[in-house]
């Protein structure tokens, strides 16, 4: 809405057909577009200009009935700021995260998880091979929902989680039990944003000098061959897991949200964010939606379970 000529198009029954089927983003998305804050240059200076009112302008003379919003907790954000300003608005909860509230999962989790846990398959074999230690990176900033249910599902010896601290003394302890056990091989998965108790969040400065999260599996890896004397490689899935051919669970759910923006769109229940409270879609106001992540809660029963595995969460 902000340049509707490039970027408003009119989708017909033939713009639609086989993407069922397909993983991206179709309908094109991007993370700089916050129109609140729109990033630009003056005079050699980066500076941020609301133009939100350019939206408002665009929508009314467009004579559009709302807008969707799909994405994670930042477009919903933004989403309800333009609820806020008038404009009907449905959220659709995407992200492979997991970490909205108020929406038991999100669309896109399940193929993430899906995903890491191949990979993890497949590592077996290798680290096997060769007795090596195997430290995998995935996403999850905040919220370690991917490193937890790939690293159950897939077998790992250690899971590491931004929502318990680990400490590095224990992550090598249960490394070294497993190879006196004669198991020469371990497999550790992190989730990006985990971070060692009373430390930071890692890092990495990309060019132009933005500041993203990663390195934590390249730092654990380094530190489990210096303290163990064990051959160990990082791997980091990245973007990986953000793509290939969705799930059966991410098909039905999406298809399911999709139909639930409309109903609630018909019956004028607009401010809403679709959500899965099983067996059921409802709708759930996006200012609460937004209000806070969802997190792992250290003592749910997945947790417990990874536990009672014998897998380590290097916190004791």
């Amino acid at each position: 809405l902000l340049d509707p000529q490039r970027f408003i198009k009119k989708l017909g029954e033939e713009d639609i057909k086989g993407i069922l089927v397909r993983g991206g983003t179709i309908l094109g998305t991007t993370n700089r577009g916050n129109p609140f804050a729109l990033k630009k240059f003056v005079d050699g200076k980066e500076i941020e200009v609301d133009r939100s009112k350019v939206i408002l302008k665009n929508f009314r003379k467009l004579r559009l009935d709302g807008i969707i919003a799909i994405g994670g907790d930042g477009t919903l954000s933004i989403a309800n700021r333009i609820f806020e300003m008038g404009i009907p608005v449905i959220g659709v909860p995407k992200t492979i995260d997991n970490d909205l509230s108020c929406t038991a999962i999100t669309f896109g989790f399940d193929t993430a998880v899906s995903t890491a846990t191949d990979a993890l398959d497949r590592l077996h074999s290798t680290a096997e091979s060769h007795k090596r230690v195997m430290v995998v990176e995935v996403m999850g900033r905040n919220a370690g929902w991917i490193a937890l249910h790939s690293g159950v599902a897939g077998g790992a010896d250690v899971i590491l989680i931004p929502e318990i601290p680990f400490e590095m003394k224990y992550v090598t302890k249960k490394i070294q039990e497993r190879y006196a056990s004669h198991r020469e091989f371990a497999i550790v998965v992190a989730a990006e944003g985990a971070t060692p108790k009373g430390g930071l969040q890692f890092t990495k400065v990309k060019s132009g000098g933005e500041v993203r999260l990663g390195g934590i599996g390249e730092w654990v890896a380094r530190e489990i061959e210096r303290r163990t004397g064990r051959e160990t490689r990082s791997i980091v899935l990245g973007h990986l897991q953000r793509g290939g051919r969705p799930t059966t669970f991410d098909r039905l759910l999406a298809t399911r949200f999709g139909a639930a923006s409309v109903r609630l769109f018909k019956a004028g229940m607009v401010g809403q964010m679709v959500a899965l409270d099983p067996p059921d879609i409802v709708g759930v106001p996006l200012a609460e939606a937004i209000k806070r992540l969802k997190l792992v809660p250290p003592t749910s029963d997945i947790v417990l379970t990874a536990r009672e595995l014998g897998i380590s969460f290097g916190d004791q």
